[in-house]
C-alpha cells in the first residue's frame, strides 16, 4: 500500500512536517499524516474563538477563566495555555515514541510586552510547566535573546522565532553554544526561519518602493536565504534544529525537502493540499542558486541584502526589521482582538 506524501518524505529524506495553529481535530489528522511537532502562535486563541470547530468550547473556557484573574491580559495567557495543553497532550504519543526527540508543541504568548525579557521569562516558565513536550517560542530580538539566555541555563526547550535574517541565526546559535559550554545543560533548541512571511513582506516592499526586478527572481528570495542559513549552520556545526515557518505557498515546503529540517504549516489549504496532490518526493534544498539571481536580489533589494548578509543587521535592529515588525503586527492584532472580547465578556458578567 502506498504511503501518504509526508510519510514518504520522512522515509526518503531527513525532512519532517510540523503543523501550525491546529484545532484538536486537525492535530489528530496531522499526526496520522506524519506530523512530528507543532507550533502555536499568539493568534491561536483568536483563531479558536472564531473557528467553527472550536468557538463553543473556547468561549466556555473563557467564561471559566474569567473567574481566575481580574487582569484581562492574564486571562488571555491562561486561556491560551488551556487550549495549547490539549494539543500538547495529543503530541505526547510522538514525544514518547521518539524518547523526547520529537513531539514538541511550541507556544509563544503575549506579543504586546515582549520587549521586556522578564515578562518573556516568567510566561515561559508558566507555559513550560504544562507538559514535558512544551517548547517555549521566543522572538529572536534583543529582549528575546536575553530571555533565551536565562531559559537555556534552566534547560528549557526553546524555539527562537521571528527569524528573518542570517545575523539573527548566528546570534542565537552562538549564544546557545556559549551557554551550553559553560553550564553543561543542552536543551533541545530550534530556530524558526519565517521564509513565507519574509517573502510576503518582501513582495509588498518591492511594490511599495517600485523596485524593478524580475518576478521570477523575487519569487526565489526567501529560499535563497534559507539555503544560505542551512549551509552556514551545517558548516559551523551549530547544534540547533531548523524550523521553516510562515508558509505562504506549497513551495515553502517542497523546496526544503532533502534537508534535515522541520517545516511547519497550517492544516487547511497547505498540509491537506500537499496530501491531496501527492507529488513525487524530490530533494530540492541543495539545488544551487543561480549567480544572476543572487546578484539581482543583492543589488536591487535592500530588504534582501539586510537579511542575506551575515552583518546585515545589528541586534538592536532585529525588533524593527521590516518583516519582523510585519509578522509581529499580525500577532498583536489577534491578541488585542481577544483582549477586547475578554473585556466585553467581563462587562456582561457584571
Amino acid at each position: 500500500m502506498k504511503q501518504g506524501y509526508f510519510h514518504r518524505v520522512a522515509a526518503l529524506t531527513p525532512t519532517k512536517m510540523w503543523i501550525n495553529n491546529v484545532t484538536p481535530r486537525e492535530a489528530d489528522l496531522a499526526i496520522a499524516a506524519g506530523a512530528m511537532g507543532c507550533t502555536q502562535n499568539p493568534s491561536y486563541t483568536w483563531k479558536m474563538l472564531n473557528h467553527e470547530e472550536g468557538r463553543e468550547h473556547t468561549l466556555a473556557l473563557l467564561e471559566e477563566t474569567l473567574k481566575e484573574s481580574a487582569d484581562d491580559n492574564e486571562v488571555e495567557c491562561i486561556l491560551q495555555r488551556k487550549l495549547v495543553k490539549g494539543i500538547a497532550e495529543r503530541f505526547m504519543a510522538v514525544y514518547n515514541r521518539t524518547n523526547g526527540r520529537h513531539g514538541y508543541v511550541s507556544i509563544q504568548g503575549d506579543p504586546i510586552h515582549e520587549e521586556d525579557p522578564e515578562v518573556i521569562i516568567e510566561e515561559g516558565r508558566k507555559n513550560r510547566a504544562m507538559s514535558p513536550n512544551i517548547m517555549i517560542k521566543i522572538p529572536a530580538t534583543k529582549a528575546g535573546l536575553e530571555a533565551m539566555g536565562v531559559l537555556i541555563e534552566e534547560n528549557t526547550p526553546l524555539n527562537a522565532t521571528e527569524v528573518m535574517g542570517l545575523a539573527q541565526v548566528i546570534d542565537v546559535c552562538e549564544m546557545y553554544r556559549k551557554i551550553t559550554a559553560r553550564t553543561g545543560n543542552r536543551p533541545v533548541m530550534y530556530y524558526s526561519l519565517i521564509t513565507g512571511i519574509y517573502d510576503e513582506w518582501l513582495h509588498k516592499e518591492v511594490a511599495a518602493q517600485r523596485i524593478d526586478i524580475s518576478p521570477d527572481v523575487l519569487y526565489q528570495a526567501g529560499m535563497v536565504i534559507a539555503r544560505k542559513v542551512y549551509r552556514l549552520v551545517h558548516d559551523r556545526g551549530y547544534p540547533l534544529g531548523f524550523i521553516g515557518g510562515g508558509v505562504r505557498g506549497l513551495q515553502h515546503f517542497t523546496e526544503m525537502v532533502g534537508g534535515d529540517v522541520c517545516i511547519t504549516m497550517n492544516w487547511g489549504g497547505q498540509a491537506d493540499k500537499l496530501l491531496e496532490l501527492d507529488q513525487p518526493v524530490v530533494a530540492r534544498l541543495f539545488n544551487p542558486v543561480q549567480e544572476h539571481v543572487l546578484d539581482e536580489l543583492l543589488t536591487r533589494v535592500p530588504g534582501f541584502r539586510k537579511a542575506y548578509m551575515e552583518d546585515g543587521l545589528e541586534v538592536e535592529e532585529y525588533e524593527e526589521f521590516g518583516p519582523v515588525r510585519y509578522f509581529r503586527d499580525m500577532f498583536i492584532s489577534a491578541w488585542q482582538n481577544t483582549l477586547q472580547l475578554i473585556a466585553e465578556r467581563r462587562k456582561a458578567r457584571s
